[in-house]
C-alpha cells in the first residue's frame, strides 16, 4: 500500500527533498517555504510504477530517496532503459514546458520516496529566478548527450563492444564497477538480454579482463584490453 503525505508546513522531509535538488539551490528560505506549500510526498515499493508513458502529469517529480529507472517499451514489449536516477534527480520536466503527455516510464528500482511539485509553481519560480531555467537546461543537455551516446552505441557497436564500453564508463577510480542496478536492468540499458550480458562477462573473465564478485561487483583487471575492444 502506498503511503501518501501532504503538508503545508516546511518540515524536515520537504526541506530535505528541495535542498537535494541542484536546480533549487539558489532559492531563499522564504521561497523554499513557498514551494513546499505545493509539494506532496509519496512512497513506492520496489518495482512499483511512479508514472507511465502517455499519462498527463504537469508536475516535476523529485527523488528524495531511492532509485528510479526511466525506460520506454517497444511495440513488441521490449524494455529499453534510458537512464537511472537517484536522490536529488528530477524527472517529468518536459511535460511542464510542453503540456504534453509523459514520454517514458518511471519505475522504482528499490524502495523510493518521490515528492512532486506543481508545474504552475515551477513556472512561477523560473519567471522570478531565470537561473533555475539555466540549471534545468544544463541537466537536460547532459541527459541529451548521454542519450545520443547510448543511441550511437546501440546502433554502431556490437554486443561485445557495448559490454566493454559500459564497464569502462561505470568503473570508479579503483577500477571497480559497483552496479547500482541489477544485471537484468543493465542488460536492458545496453540493448541485450541478461543471458547475453552474462555470457560476455564470463568470457571477459576467462580472458583475464575482469573478475566478478557476487552479483553487483566487477573488478577491471585490464582496462586497455576493454578499450581496444571498444575501438575496434
Amino acid at each position: 500500500m502506498q503511503c501518501h503525505e501532504h503538508s503545508h508546513n516546511y518540515d524536515g522531509k520537504q526541506k530535505s527533498c528541495l535542498e537535494k535538488v541542484p536546480i533549487f539551490s539558489s532559492l531563499t528560505v522564504a521561497e523554499m517555504v513557498e514551494v513546499s506549500m505545493t509539494a506532496t510526498h509519496k512512497k513506492y515499493k520496489k518495482g512499483e510504477n511512479i508514472y507511465l508513458e502517455g499519462e498527463i502529469a504537469e508536475k516535476l517529480f523529485v527523488i528524495n530517496a531511492g532509485k528510479v529507472k526511466i525506460s520506454k517499451l517497444s511495440e513488441e514489449g521490449k524494455e529499453q532503459i534510458i537512464r537511472i536516477l537517484q536522490a536529488g534527480d528530477f524527472m517529468g520536466e518536459l511535460s511542464i514546458f510542453t503540456n504534453s503527455p509523459l514520454k517514458n516510464n518511471a519505475e522504482a528500482v528499490e524502495a523510493t520516496t518521490v515528492c512532486t511539485i506543481d508545474s504552475k509553481k515551477i513556472k512561477e519560480l523560473i519567471e522570478e529566478r531565470p537561473g533555475i531555467a539555466i540549471k534545468i537546461l544544463k541537466e537536460l543537455s547532459m541527459r541529451l548527450e548521454k542519450t545520443e551516446s547510448l543511441i550511437e552505441s546501440l546502433g554502431l557497436r556490437d554486443v561485445e563492444q557495448r559490454v566493454a564500453d559500459i564497464l569502462i564508463k561505470l568503473m570508479n577510480e579503483d577500477n571497480v564497477v559497483d552496479l547500482s542496478i541489477s544485471k537484468k536492468d543493465l542488460a536492458a540499458h545496453i540493448g541485450m538480454s541478461q543471458e547475453t550480458l552474462s555470457r560476455k562477462l564470463t568470457n571477459f573473465q576467462e580472458k583475464g579482463f575482469i573478475r566478478q564478485q557476487g552479483q553487483r561487483k566487477i573488478i577491471i583487471l585490464n582496462k586497455e584490453a576493454l578499450q581496444d575492444i571498444v575501438n575496434i
